[in-house]
């Protein structure tokens, strides 16, 4: 007997009539919770840095920035922001989890190849990493980058440890729901492999936009290298290798920028 919802001899996981419409909206509704919503503001943020009488080279933006001169104030804020930056995660965890199998296997969040998964996050950390910093670099000389100030966290013991989670946050929203739960919900919907390629990396550009227009051309490379990968026979739809390659790249920006001198930090604003 044919699933409630599908029309008979399509495949599992395409949905016709009422089905399509709810998954649609579910699609608008959970982005619109996380990173959808974020590229809505980012939108706004470049048309607002464009039409300012400061060119886009000479402005700035932080990442991480202190949320009190108070200590544990500040690290109270810091804990609870990560903590309900993963909420969109767990909803779209658990919507995709009505399909009768663990969705952290189907997704390849589990430990089944932990060897394999962290190798492949390093190889994919290099190569997005190294020409990243080159073409960073290259925005601020030509100026469609704004300064990025990967941290504006004090000095405490607790810097490091949350500037991690910090990452390991990014990590998690951006991968499960820009390419795991994207794809699966995508290809219920009948979209070809180079359909969702294309509008996980425009999506993944579009939430960077604050950060100025060369990022977000290159965090469309980025969403190119990682969807097809998640997609390709050396991914096999496991979002694991590229939660580990994000946060390493997480990491190096934002403790790395952490524990620079200031000298150093006036450089990389030149």
């Amino acid at each position: 007997m044919p699933a409630v919802g599908r029309a008979p001899g399509s495949r599992p996981g395409t949905l016709t009539g009422e089905p399509r419409r709810r998954v649609t909206a579910e699609i608008w509704i959970v982005l619109g919770l996380s990173l959808g919503q974020s590229a809505v503001y980012a939108l706004v943020n470049i048309v607002a840095r464009l039409s300012a009488q400061t060119p886009l080279a000479e402005q700035s933006t932080q990442l991480n920035p202190t949320r009190s001169p108070r200590p544990y104030l500040d690290l109270t804020y810091q804990l609870l922001g990560i903590g309900f930056a993963l909420v969109p995660v767990a909803l779209a965890l658990y919507l995709l989890a009505g399909r009768g199998r663990s969705v952290r296997a189907a997704l390849g969040l589990d430990a089944s190849r932990p060897g394999r998964d962290i190798a492949w996050g390093f190889a994919l950390a290099a190569a997005i990493g190294i020409p990243g910093l080159g073409f960073y670099l290259l925005g601020r000389a030509i100026g469609i980058t704004v300064e990025v100030q990967a941290s504006g966290l004090d000095a405490y013991w607790w810097t490091v440890p949350v500037l991690i989670l910090s990452a390991l946050q990014n990590a998690l929203l951006e991968e499960v729901i820009v390419v795991g739960y994207l794809y699966e919900r995508l290809t219920d919907l009948r979209w070809s492999r180079v359909r969702f390629v294309v509008a996980s990396s425009l999506l993944r550009g579009s939430y960077h936009l604050y950060q100025g227009i060369g990022p977000a051309i290159g965090n469309v490379v980025m969403g190119v290298v990682f969807s097809w990968f998640y997609t390709s026979r050396w991914g096999r739809r496991r979002v694991l290798p590229l939660v580990v390659a994000h946060t390493l790249l997480d990491v190096v920006a934002f403790v790395g920028y952490a524990l620079l001198p200031e000298g150093a930090k006036d450089w990389l604003g030149l």
